[in-house]
């Protein structure tokens, strides 16, 4: 049996090469060009026709989204032969929810990530299906989502039960994004593009990562249809354009079509490199990741970067071939304020959800630390008669 792909570390473009970027008002698209696909795994769209989705996370857990407008069905092979299909023929029928006859306008999935058949033929049987960015986002909710092991006196009955149960974030369309819809109109797709780095305003809003040309050309346009944090939506209103790279060439160096060649293709090696300087809060960055399932020689990884708030943090998913290739990859940008909600979670649950022990860590007082719980949206957690006299002598 192959060994398994190791856990990743950070996120390397190992297999890819970043090129010239396109820039149109805001935004700014740095295609990444796969030279040598192999075709063993092919990734493909499912559409939904409803807006919202119900996943059994198992335990009696469920995961709810407001705005799931497709998943991806990944195929592979075992023994590295292309596979036989994909499109239309791989993603199959887009599936209707049994709720949906009785108006709820819900799709309610068995799993965040499922096998699609579970027959003996393998090019029925190596078909997964997964929710692009949530994925991620599930990992990133679910972030000491249990109750404190210890019925502290300051705690809610409703955090003693039931925890962060439940814990919700907001996000945006791609839609809301200003220039977004027209710039992925009116980009041209490379030869040999497999996916992209996207920065909005100047800031990286997500990497895509498909592992075949063909399938990155059918999925280019679902990008409009991910969600991105709110802050995007202000750094596209105000940031102005997007700058693009200009790169002279000095005529006397080009004597022939060769030297153009040459000179043009260490230009565009210059240029990506740059770009992924800029994209330098994500790649190569350390990160945390947890494997969430094993497809043959493919891992498929969930991921967070460390929680900074000086630096961009960014969740996502990934799968990796067991050479360290990155296949597929799909990130989401974390505002301030949730890299600030998942950092004091941490705390929290790194103290034993002890508060003195927490705001001593912080190095801020006890009653500061009911106020910053209180302000980051989790007062339901605290009993109210401790939350409201702390709140009272911090005025």
């Amino acid at each position: 049996m192959a060994k398994a792909p190791a856990l990743l570390r950070s996120l390397a473009l190992r297999g890819l090469t970043a090129t010239h970027a396109q820039v149109f008002a805001g935004v700014r698209l740095v295609p990444l060009l796969r030279a040598a696909p192999r075709g063993d795994l092919r990734i493909s769209r499912r559409g939904y026709d409803d807006p919202m989705a119900l996943v059994d996370l198992g335990e009696g857990a469920l995961y709810c989204s407001s705005y799931v407008p497709h998943a991806l069905v990944v195929g592979w092979t075992e023994d590295g032969s292309p596979v036989a299909s994909y499109g239309a023929a791989l993603a199959g029928p887009a599936e209707r929810n049994p709720l949906a006859k009785l108006g709820c306008g819900v799709n309610l999935l068995h799993r965040m990530v499922r096998r699609e058949a579970r027959g003996e033929d393998p090019a029925e049987r190596n078909r997964l299906r997964l929710l692009p960015q949530h994925l991620a986002m599930e990992g990133f909710l679910a972030l000491h989502f249990n109750a404190p092991e210890i019925a502290w006196s300051e705690y809610s009955r409703r955090a003693i039960s039931r925890g962060l149960d439940p814990r919700t974030e907001v996000s945006l369309s791609g839609r809301a994004i200003p220039s977004l819809e027209d710039a992925l109109r009116v980009f041209e797709i490379h030869e040999g593009q497999s996916g992209l780095l996207l920065f909005v305003g100047e800031l990286l809003a997500s990497v895509f990562v498909v592992s075949h040309p063909d399938d990155y050309r059918a999925l280019h346009r679902t990008l409009i249809e991910d969600f991105f944090e709110q802050t995007l939506l202000h750094a596209a209103r105000h940031n102005g354009d997007s700058q693009a790279f200009a790169h002279t060439f000095d005529a006397a160096q080009v004597g022939s079509l060769d030297d153009l060649r040459a000179a043009l293709d260490r230009a565009r090696a210059e240029t990506g490199a740059l770009h992924l300087d800029t994209a330098a809060g994500l790649i190569g960055r350390p990160i945390a990741a947890e494997r969430v399932y094993r497809a043959g020689s493919f891992s498929l990884q969930r991921f967070m970067t460390e929680l900074e708030p000086a630096l961009d943090n960014h969740i996502g998913e990934a799968i990796v071939r067991d050479d360290g290739t990155l296949e597929y990859a799909k990130t989401y940008r974390l505002s301030a304020g949730q890299v600030r909600r998942a950092r004091l979670l941490q705390q929290l649950a790194a103290h034993g959800w002890n508060l003195d022990a927490t705001a001593a860590a912080l190095r801020i007082a006890r009653d500061q630390l009911l106020r910053r719980i209180d302000g980051e949206g989790f007062g339901y957690l605290i009993a109210e008669h401790v939350l409201k006299a702390a709140l009272k002598r911090t005025r």
